[in-house]
């Protein structure tokens, strides 16, 4: 881990015992190049990454799936699935966000906050699919960061710890021409928060002259 993360508040018994990187790889993740991940925020109307100088860092949200949620068994499904890829946009936009300048990845994220998955449910929500359309949300970043229903867990149990599991609200009765939108908030170690402001701003995609810095600094 980094020296951030070794350095942290973190007790001995909840600290990861793994690479997160391992994890995305065996689980597939697509992580992106820097070309294209690594914009311009110009022309923006909202960013997609905000660092607060406290360590806490909160994502905007981001679409997944295609259908409106009801109670149907296979439209949950379908709803977890596009609530899992929309998992993935959010741990890739963290990675670069934290690692484009240098300063971090996403073995410093020292835990997961608080998610909010808004489901969309036409016709006032009057169905149950918000907990378990959003789960394939959570179980995501349960399986990545460590967490009791992630894809390593055992009998309820992640050897890897719980940096994963997060507070959560999920709701529906949205209307949309999608399944679910979730955004989420993390938190890494004020230390490294304050390196990335101090360095290149608290906002990601960065702003054009911060953009300019960044890539010049890898030429």
């Amino acid at each position: 881990m980094s020296r951030y993360y070794d350095e942290s508040l973190i007790p001995d018994d909840m600290r990861r015992n793994f690479n997160v990187y391992d994890r995305i790889s065996e689980l597939g993740l697509p992580l992106g190049t820097f070309d294209e991940n690594v914009v311009s925020l110009a022309n923006a109307g909202i960013a997609g990454v905000v660092f607060q100088e406290s360590g806490l860092v909160y994502l905007s949200g981001t679409s997944g799936g295609t259908y409106p949620m009801n109670d149907d068994e296979e439209r949950i499904k379908h709803g977890f699935q596009g609530a899992q890829d929309a998992a993935d946009v959010l741990i890739r936009r963290l990675h670069w966000a934290l690692s484009c300048g240098g300063e971090g990845d996403l073995n410093d994220l020292l835990y997961t906050v608080k998610a909010l998955g808004m489901v969309v449910t036409p016709g006032g929500g009057a169905t149950s699919a918000g907990p378990p359309v959003t789960n394939g949300f959570s179980f995501r970043w349960h399986s990545v960061f460590g967490g009791p229903r992630s894809a390593y867990a055992e009998n309820g149990v992640d050897s890897g710890g719980f940096a994963g599991i997060h507070a959560r609200s999920a709701i529906g009765g949205f209307d949309g021409r999608f399944s679910i939108e979730p955004e989420i908030i993390v938190a890494i170690p004020p230390a490294l928060a304050q390196d990335i402001i101090r360095k290149r701003g608290w906002l990601f995609p960065l702003p054009p002259a911060m953009l300019e810095k960044v890539k010049a600094s890898k030429d």
